[in-house]
């Protein structure tokens, strides 16, 4: 009979975690973020007190941030290793369905336990218990059903012997990796009960690499043999799935091009012969055309949201065909593609030995001169002049002050599309873009999960002013902490890129600007002075000569170092990108939406006959 160990629910949680181990022999959840309330102190609160010297457990300022900062470190870290959050019940919990979304578009792990109310019922309704009149069981926690990849609410100790090894296996399963919520009833993490010692032997996670099936593997040769003009669209499975060299191995091989997505940017160097650089909304030129003539995409770890695709009318090509190849059969299916439901670097290996002795004429060398010779131009330093900067001009002040060793990160704004155009990675791993979610107040929390993941490493994130504004309080939490990192806020004086979109569809410039919002006392933020007053080294800077001399300080800063710049809220690089789909009002009584209108139906009707 396997022997017992008398623990609350709360110590055996605490104790499962740290017996979980990834394939490099590392505890797979690095740490716990924390914020304490009626809901989960008492009971894992004092469990992680308990473990506090081999589980670390960190302080947060606001849920969804912290949870933002574990997202992000597994992100660096290849989903390799992740951490746990846990909040009080209420608005606690509440606050971190955001995250939660965040993680689950991106599939991400992280380990959600929010508080949950009295599984006794005794003191219904308990603080900040949401009640619903119709079904007894619900609590606030069930918003995150639909933002986990797995979800349970513990209301008996014993429920942690089955919904711990399922929330791992998520976690850890490629094809269905994301968030993991445990609701945790705040009394029974109180409870003890009489676990089995076998359950809290170390268990090794490893990475499952899913073989391509025969069928599926030879179609999709036989396809690629067919294509005269084929086209990698690179996504952050590549990434995920450590297959970058794979993927620069395949495309050598066969003379095949690659472009990348927001999530998968450097997966090849920047000024690799085969890469195209960005594709879609966001994207450039050289990838953007050949995507249009291309007659097969292998779609390689990508799940073609509308950025990437063009809302579907970039890929022009009538006699095109779409291969995706990708761990989860959902996104495999998606838009009538021929699946290939594989791990990226096994799918792309044994493609490639399939596909022995193909090879397809290259395309024009010429479209990446053509391409920087364009937009190198808008990075450049400006002469003199009193004009405010432009984002492209920060980009390129950061882009001269980086290295090898830089990560330059970023979710929300004007600098996504800037940077997917204009940045130059130098090598995977050296471009973090959360843009799945595209979430603003990810940024200043996601420098810091990089940095924790990867000490050694440059960490420079870019905000806008609207993004600092909508969460900054782990500012205070890296200056605690010591973590250091770079923010370059980039102040255009409010909500620059909706307010572009806004123009763009025909929309006066309306509640997007602070200079266009009703207010009685006009907005005059200091934010190096609000970054000071949270532990940080601020400086603000008045050209892009002072930016660049600010940046060449940061190595000598230990926390968190915010530069801050005024920028131009309406320039953006006009070169590349392709049609979006925003729906434009079918009635207006402004002449501008109304020629927007009539633009959009043609753009509709066009997608739909490709």
């Amino acid at each position: 009979m396997d022997k017992t160990v008398r623990l609350t629910a709360a110590q055996a949680l605490v104790r499962y975690l740290g017996a979980q181990m990834n394939e490099a022999g590392e505890p797979f959840i690095a740490g716990v973020w924390a914020i304490f309330g009626h809901g989960n102190v008492a009971g894992l609160g004092e469990a992680l007190h308990a473990v506090k010297d081999t589980l670390p457990t960190y302080r947060g300022h606001n849920e969804q941030t912290m949870a933002h900062c574990a997202i992000a470190y597994a992100k660096q870290m290849r989903r390799t290793r992740a951490m746990a959050v846990t909040s009080s019940i209420g608005p606690g919990a509440t606050n971190m369905v955001t995250a939660a979304a965040l993680a689950h578009v991106n599939r991400l792990p992280v380990l959600i336990v929010p508080g949950d109310v009295f599984a006794t019922r005794g003191p219904d309704p308990v603080l900040q218990q949401i009640e619903s009149f119709g079904d007894g069981t619900v609590s606030a926690n069930d918003c995150f059903r639909p933002v986990s990849r797995y979800y349970d609410r513990i209301s008996r100790p014993e429920h942690l012997l089955t919904a711990l090894p399922r929330a791992f296996r998520t976690m850890t399963d490629p094809a269905d990796c994301g968030p993991a919520t445990l609701a945790f009833c705040q009394d029974v993490q109180a409870e003890a009960y009489d676990y089995p010692e076998s359950f809290f032997e170390p268990r090794v996670w490893y990475q499952r690499r899913i073989r391509p099936d025969e069928g599926e593997l030879a179609r999709a040769v036989a396809a690629i043999k067919a294509a005269k003009r084929p086209v990698i669209v690179a996504g952050g499975g590549v990434h995920y799935s450590g297959a970058t060299d794979a993927l620069q191995s395949f495309a050598e091989t066969h003379n095949v091009p690659v472009a990348e997505t927001q999530a998968g940017k450097s997966a090849l160097a920047w000024d690799h012969p085969l890469n195209l650089g960005p594709v879609g909304v966001t994207g450039g030129e050289p990838a953007n055309d050949v995507c249009a003539a291309a007659d097969m995409v292998l779609a390689v770890g990508t799940r073609l949201q509308d950025f990437t695709t063009g809302s579907w009318g970039l890929f022009s090509n009538p006699e095109r065909e779409t291969i995706c190849l990708n761990t989860a059969a959902y996104d495999a299916e998606k838009h009538g593609a021929m699946p290939l439901q594989s791990d990226a670097q096994v799918g792309l290996q044994e493609l490639g030995t399939a596909l022995q002795g193909y090879r397809v004429d290259p395309v024009a060398d010429t479209l990446k001169a053509e391409w920087f010779g364009k937009v190198d131009k808008l990075t450049d330093a400006p002469g003199d002049g009193n004009a405010l900067p432009t984002d492209m001009q920060v980009v390129g002040a950061v882009q001269r002050a980086s290295h090898n060793d830089t990560v330059v990160m970023c979710a929300a704004g004007t600098m996504p599309g800037e940077l997917h155009k204009l940045w130059k990675a130098p090598r995977p791993g050296s471009y973090h873009m959360e843009y799945g979610f595209s979430c603003m107040g990810y940024e200043i929390a996601g420098a810091m999960g990089i940095k924790m993941a990867q000490p050694e490493r440059d960490v420079i994130c870019f905000t806008g002013d609207g993004t600092y504004m909508m969460a900054n309080s782990e500012m205070a939490s890296a200056a605690m902490m010591g973590i250091s990192f770079t923010v370059v806020i980039t102040d255009n004086r409010g909500f620059g890129c909706i307010n572009r979109l806004q123009m763009g569809t025909g929309g006066a410039e309306f509640n997007n600007l602070l200079d266009h919002a009703v207010h009685e006392t006009p907005s005059a933020i200091d934010f190096a002075a609000h970054a000071a007053a949270m532990g940080a080294t601020s400086v603000k800077v008045s050209s892009i000569d002072e930016l660049e001399d600010a940046l060449a300080n940061r190595d000598d800063i230990k926390g968190p170092y915010v530069v801050v710049i005024d920028t131009d809220p309406y320039p953006s690089t006009e070169y590349g990108g392709t049609w979006w789909e925003v729906a434009v009002p079918e009635v207006s009584i402004r002449p501008e939406v109304n020629e927007k209108r009539a633009a959009y139906e043609v753009a509709i009707k066009e997608r739909n006959t490709k």
